[in-house]
């Protein structure tokens, strides 16, 4: 099995220095893409059917050619590294430990494009990564991979690193664009699209981490060899990740298309002992639940929508029998609801009133009415009701919950009280 993303990751999590990478083969796929066009190199990864690890999944190649292909300067090239998604913690494995990677995927995406200017929008709490991307931008730039006329092609890239201040609201690519011009996260209006008009009102384009660091792998072996890594149509290895109550946590590369079921039970280890699968998200924090009868769904965009959600950023969260899906659901609008921007009145308004009604059924204060409250706040704050999708992301797992696990809402309302902590209070007391 190709594992082309980690299979030289160090055990000890070490970055990989400049001379580390180029011994694995590191910026041949540079020299190689110098002798193509850009649009060769826009063809070939459109070509690949490399679609972007993000989590929208929209097409690598043809986000690119929404650029205006003439001669007008500066374009810009933007990495999103900006990870505060719940549950999603795939990208750190590749920021921290193949740096290099990262710069020579940002770069051959730079010159597909045609841009000069280069950032990487990093997380605030990724130190570690912070530091590695540095180093790797100073060795770069000193080996004449950055900067002016690159390996002598004629052709010129600087690369900076932003660190946010942590917004989740972020992650979203025109509120990262207004947060790098200095301005508050709010997101932009489109169109225009930020193809078009993107930093300082220039043709820009955002690409996810694990997006770019595929572009090297793919330069160098071609569009044919990265459909075949995967067993599905949507091309490609993955990053897959798991967290919850399982006995293997973690995150492994395996091929597009693996089942949810093989990633639980086989490398995650399956549920800890006396715990039994209830639900999962499966692409992190802002995805519809997938229950026992998805097990087999095939992990990839198309199959994961088919079956009622997204694969978004490939990273499950494990529901298990013994924890509440109504206190789990109220964590998760928590969150959504301290970080709204605020900019849109359903978004600012509706998600604290969300959470509000969730820790009054958790708590046993809810009322026969609370279930059709929130079932009204889903399709209200659902897509086309708010400015962008922060909202209709945040309705997933509540809308989801309330289809899968209804009778959980109900019988808190009815009994006046959350059996689940009754049930986890008396496992405390008896190994006590």
């Amino acid at each position: 099995m190709e594992k082309p993303l980690t299979e030289h990751i160090r055990k000890d999590g070490r970055p990989l220095t400049l001379k580390e990478y180029e011994a694995i083969g590191g910026y041949q796929a540079l020299r190689k893409m110098l002798k193509m066009t850009p649009k060769e190199v826009q063809a070939l990864v459109k070509d690949s059917n490399l679609r972007g690890r993000g989590g929208a999944g929209f097409s690598t190649g043809l986000k690119w050619s929404f650029v205006p292909q003439d001669d007008t300067k500066p374009k810009y090239l933007i990495t999103n590294a900006d990870e505060m998604e719940p549950g999603t913690f795939k990208d750190r494995i590749l920021l921290e430990c193949t740096p290099h990677q990262l710069i020579e995927g940002m770069i051959c995406a730079a010159y597909a494009i045609q841009a000069n200017i280069s950032y990487v929008y990093l997380r605030w709490a990724y130190k570690t990564a912070a530091q590695a991307i540095l180093n790797a931008i100073d060795e770069a730039e000193n080996a004449g991979y950055l900067g002016k006329n690159i390996l002598g092609s004629g052709y010129d890239l600087e690369m900076h690193l932003h660190t946010g201040v942590g917004r989740y609201m972020c992650g979203e690519e025109t509120a990262l664009l207004n947060s790098l011009e200095g301005k508050r996260a709010n997101p932009r209006a489109k169109p225009p699209f930020p193809q078009v008009s993107g930093l300082f009102g220039r043709p820009t384009i955002v690409n996810n981490v694990e997006t770019l660091c595929c572009l090297p792998h793919i330069i160098n072996n071609g569009s044919e060899w990265f459909k075949k890594l995967s067993l599905t149509a949507d091309a490609g290895t993955k990053l897959y990740g798991v967290s919850g109550k399982v006995k293997k946590p973690g995150a492994w590369e395996l091929p597009m298309g693996v089942t949810l079921r093989e990633l639980i039970e086989e490398h995650a280890g399956g549920m800890q002992d006396g715990l039994k699968f209830r639900g999962a998200l499966p692409g992190g924090a802002s995805t519809d639940f997938l229950v026992e009868q998805h097990l087999d769904v095939k992990m990839d965009y198309t199959s994961v929508a088919a079956a009622g959600s997204r694969l978004g950023t490939g990273t499950v969260v494990v529901l298990d029998d013994k924890t509440c899906p109504v206190g789990f659901v109220k964590n998760l609008e928590h969150f959504f609801a301290q970080e709204s921007c605020g900019f849109c009145t359903p978004c600012r308004e509706g998600l604290p009133w969300v959470e509000k009604i969730l820790t009054a059924i958790d708590a046993g204060e809810g009322n026969s009415d609370d279930i059709k409250l929130l079932e009204h706040h889903t399709r209200y704050l659902g897509p086309g009701n708010t400015f962008c999708a922060f909202a209709p992301g945040a309705m997933e797992p509540l809308q989801s919950a309330l289809k899968y696990f209804r009778d959980d809402f109900e019988k808190h309302i009815h009994d006046k009280k959350c059996s689940y902590k009754l049930i986890a209070n008396a496992l405390i007391h008896e190994a006590s």
